[in-house]
């Protein structure tokens, strides 16, 4: 069964903004546009395939920054929206529809805290319902208005908050939004309300208090302050692990996790070979599932001959913070006979920390030896080994 995750961020929002140059879902909240936390929710997601984002057609250079991390493996060609909602979400159904999915969740960009949990929920309520509605029971007293002054109380009996990703059988709802379309007098505010209309079954499942629509300047304040203060949702935990290894050579000198030793050899490769920030570059390529080293730095490519491997892993880092994640902790093992490391240990933890933006207790380096077993222990070459903690919205 295959999904795609449908995001409309073609709204101007303007009521929202805190910054005039740019929409609510461009604007920075903990250090990342809302638009980026609300793709890494769903390109971290094992069942989302890929993703599709309507956006305006005057915001293309924004949504390009907002979604520079994320790669075309999962990310779709951004479409352009209509006058309403309800237009835009069509337009973004009709351009999956060349190779469609199973399964489709439509999603605004303005709830960038929707997590792993929920979205489950939704896909698996598609298994039995051809709808899915996550949302919330109404815990307020509910007061009916006349005049100014109150007119009654309302039951809040079967009265629920609706949410998104709303999930729904993928040619169900195009055929339901087609339909729509050839009315210009209905105006739908949400995809279950033309589910509804159509006569489709939409299922109620769980929201999340945690999934709240930012609307007002006000809410983008408070998440942002919320974030920045680590108050915010709590996010995805991903650990990432990497490998290298380097054969030795004629030399003086071996790089090591940005640290050079002085040696009998030296370490033979592309770039300088520093097998430990390889192996955690890899280790945090891996936490947002972005590829490897090669992918991004290939050896085929002369600009990286010789080059100093601190670029390679400040790129890594860069990467996931533009997905709205942090960086936890890091771990490097370094497998090697020779040089010895713990006089090393410190100045490779600092070099890592300041590559990376990290403080010292969140970077460890370790080393063993391979007890003169196999070609580390023939003193062939140096190994590493790496894991990297990180978490995402």
């Amino acid at each position: 069964m295959s999904v795609a995750a449908l995001i409309v961020a073609a709204g101007r929002g303007a009521r929202a903004a805190t910054d005039a140059t740019r929409p609510k879902q461009y604007c920075e909240i903990g250090g990342a546009p809302m638009l980026t936390r609300t793709l890494s929710a769903f390109a971290a997601h094992p069942g989302v395939d890929d993703i599709l984002v309507v956006i305006h057609p005057d915001d293309v250079a924004l949504y390009g920054a907002a979604s520079t991390a994320f790669t075309s493996d999962i990310l779709l060609p951004a479409v352009m929206g209509g006058a309403r909602r309800q237009d835009s979400v069509r337009l973004g159904l009709e351009a999956l529809a060349g190779e469609p999915p199973d399964r489709v969740l439509i999603h605004d960009a303005a709830r960038p805290f929707a997590d792993a949990r929920l979205i489950t929920r939704v896909i698996d309520a598609l298994a039995t319902s051809p709808g899915a509605l996550p949302c919330l029971p109404v815990t307020d007293t509910l007061k009916r208005e006349a005049d100014g002054r109150v007119a009654g109380t309302v039951s809040r009996a079967g009265l629920f908050r609706a949410q998104t990703p709303q999930g729904f059988d993928f040619q169900s709802i195009l055929t339901a939004h087609r339909a729509a379309a050839r009315d210009s007098t209905l105006d739908f505010t949400d995809d279950t309300s033309v589910a509804e209309w159509f006569g489709l079954n939409v299922a109620i499942v769980e929201g999340s208090e945690d999934n709240r629509k930012l609307t007002t300047a006000e809410d983008l304040m408070i998440a942002d302050r919320l974030m920045q203060q680590g108050g915010g949702p709590a996010g995805t935990v991903r650990v990432g692990s990497g490998y290298d290894v380097h054969r030795l050579g004629p030399g003086d000198a071996v790089m090591l996790c940005g640290v050079r030793i002085p040696h009998t050899r030296t370490l033979l490769g592309h770039s300088d070979a520093d097998v430990g920030l390889h192996a955690l570059t890899d280790a945090l390529l891996g936490t947002i599932a972005n590829g490897d080293i090669g992918s991004h730095f290939p050896p085929s490519d002369a600009r990286w001959r010789g080059a100093s491997s601190d670029k390679f892993l400040k790129d890594a880092g860069e990467r996931i913070t533009a997905q709205g994640g942090t960086i936890v902790h890091t771990d490097v093992t370094l497998i090697c006979e020779t040089p010895k490391i713990g006089p090393h240990r410190d100045a490779m933890r600092g070099s890592i920390a300041d590559i990376l933006g990290l403080a010292l207790s969140q970077v460890s380096v370790k080393a063993t030896t391979n007890e003169r077993l196999g070609f580390v222990g023939r003193e062939e070459g140096i190994a590493a080994m790496a894991t990297a903690t990180v978490t995402l919205p």
